[in-house]
């Protein structure tokens, strides 16, 4: 499946990831303030994991943070015991699920560019 970056960016990328808010350093929470879970059927190409990305508002500036991660293989690190991640509005250990319009425009470009590797 082809995608194209301005599909994504106009709401498919809610179907390739769910999209975390800790509130950042003001209410309590850390400099990443947001965390992104990729989900779909991109596991066959990452031995089994789920990959994720913690960042800042700013993720490109020299100042700002973005940094990958993965889960152990056929976990997922923001799903229950019963294999659900909470509805958009609830909270885990991660934050509140926000929808993915609702992200910084930088946080939006770095996460289009990883769905991209993964399903293109």
């Amino acid at each position: 499946m082809k995608l194209q970056r301005s599909k994504l960016m106009r709401g498919q990328a809610e179907k390739f990831c769910r999209c975390y808010d800790n509130g950042g350093m003001d209410e309590g929470g850390s400099f990443d303030q947001y965390t992104v879970c990729y989900t779909g059927r991109y596991r066959h190409k990452t031995e089994r994991c789920q990959w994720y990305v913690g960042m800042s508002t700013y993720p490109f500036h020299p100042q700002g943070f973005g940094q990958h991660g993965e889960s152990k293989p056929c976990e997922s690190i923001d799903t229950n015991k019963s294999g659900f991640a909470p509805a958009i509005g609830r909270k885990n250990h991660l934050g509140t699920r926000i929808p993915f319009k609702t992200l910084p425009e930088d946080c939006k470009k770095l996460v289009v560019r990883d769905i991209i590797d993964l399903w293109s």
